[in-house]
């Protein structure tokens, strides 16, 4: 039986939240995942840097470079085939995947939200945008959700979702700063292990 489960963590940026999980892999707090690939669909990316200093293999798919979503989408299974990835986890993956690529792993995409879902969702709200929302809306509370990816943006089931206060002379980017502190850095890796743990004990 296999006791860790091959992920694949999807990246744009940054990488602030791949780096959660690498820093939640490195306290012991994911034994059942094996962090297996990194792929960017951005060249130069920091989050490759990321995955070079955790020894992470670490690509980049392109969309612009390739010349259509096909094209994409069957450089991305190519490399999740060869890393026989089981698990896929969206860390500020700003590319939309087709039905069909999400249908491969049904159940086996996780995607982090800067929202508590079903607020300031699904499309066009990604990044600074949702936090802006939440702003010109006036809540008191917002907050991140993991959540299982389907074919509806932002709709899939829910695993998990923590609430974070929002406080008056918040700008966007404070108040997304706090969001990835106090929920999505905590949420997303704990999220992970539980599907991880689900697939290894079957």
């Amino acid at each position: 039986m296999q006791t860790t489960i091959n992920t694949a963590i999807l990246v744009s940026g940054g990488g602030t939240n791949l780096q959660a999980i690498i820093d939640a892999s490195g306290r012991g707090e994911l034994p059942h995942v094996k962090l297996s690939l990194v792929l960017s669909s951005k060249e130069g990316a920091y989050a490759l840097d990321r995955a070079a200093a955790a020894g992470i293999p670490a690509f980049v798919c392109s969309k612009k470079a390739l010349g259509s979503q096909a094209a994409f989408e069957e450089a991305l299974l190519e490399k999740l085939s060869e890393y026989q990835i089981d698990i896929i986890v969206l860390a500020g993956f700003l590319s939309i995947l087709s039905e069909d690529f999400v249908k491969r792993y049904e159940n086996r995409i996780l995607n982090v939200h800067p929202s508590l879902i079903p607020a300031f969702c699904g499309d066009g709200f990604y990044g600074l945008k949702v936090h802006e929302a939440a702003l010109a809306r006036g809540v008191k509370l917002t907050g991140a959700t993991v959540h299982l990816v389907n074919a509806e943006t932002d709709g899939g089931p829910i695993l998990a979702q923590k609430a974070v206060r929002v406080y008056p002379g918040d700008t966007p980017e404070r108040l997304q700063k706090r969001v990835m502190r106090q929920a999505e850095w905590k949420l997303l890796p704990a999220a992970l292990e539980q599907v991880a743990k689900g697939l290894a004990e079957g």
